[in-house]
């Protein structure tokens, strides 16, 4: 299944809706430190439920660390700087969506480190800054298992 990557989030609330999320997609999700707060944190616990338990989340001092454990996993970048569509992609099942923090999105040598090409952007109307960060998550994840005809789901 699919692989969902945080690159430095900040809001616990958020992290806690995708640990749910990835309990219900099949995802294992990905946190890349720095976090913006402890796993521990009741906003964390309260948003994920009792999903924790159905979930996999690994964690990753750093960037370079999370890369080399993809191996050589297709890794997009959800961005407002993407150079196409996330419909646009044609997703495998191993690929790795990576999204930045709610606040400043992906670094700069983060992003440097993905090919144009595998950038990919949610259509917003104009003149917004961009979604949030969970809601992001559920519409390109589920895209991606969608292409898969919910492989694994009911």
């Amino acid at each position: 299944m699919f692989h969902i990557a945080l690159f430095n989030p900040v809001m616990a609330a958020n992290t806690g809706n995708i640990i749910r999320l990835c309990a219900n997609n099949g995802c294992t999700l990905h946190l890349i430190e720095p976090l913006g707060f402890d796993l521990e944190e009741k906003k964390l616990r309260r948003a994920g439920l009792d999903y924790h338990d159905l979930s996999r989340v690994e964690r990753y001092p750093n960037f370079a660390a999370f890369k080399e454990a993809m191996g050589q996993r297709t890794i997009y970048a959800i961005t407002t700087k993407g150079t196409r569509g996330y419909t646009e992609a044609s997703f495998n099942a191993d690929d790795v969506l990576l999204f930045g923090s709610e606040t400043s999105g992906l670094a700069p040598d983060v992003m440097e480190q993905i090919k144009p090409s595998e950038r990919l952007r949610v259509p917003m109307m104009p003149n917004n800054r961009s979604l949030n960060l969970s809601n992001t998550v559920a519409l390109v994840s589920y895209e991606a298992w969608r292409q898969h005809d919910f492989a694994g789901g009911n």
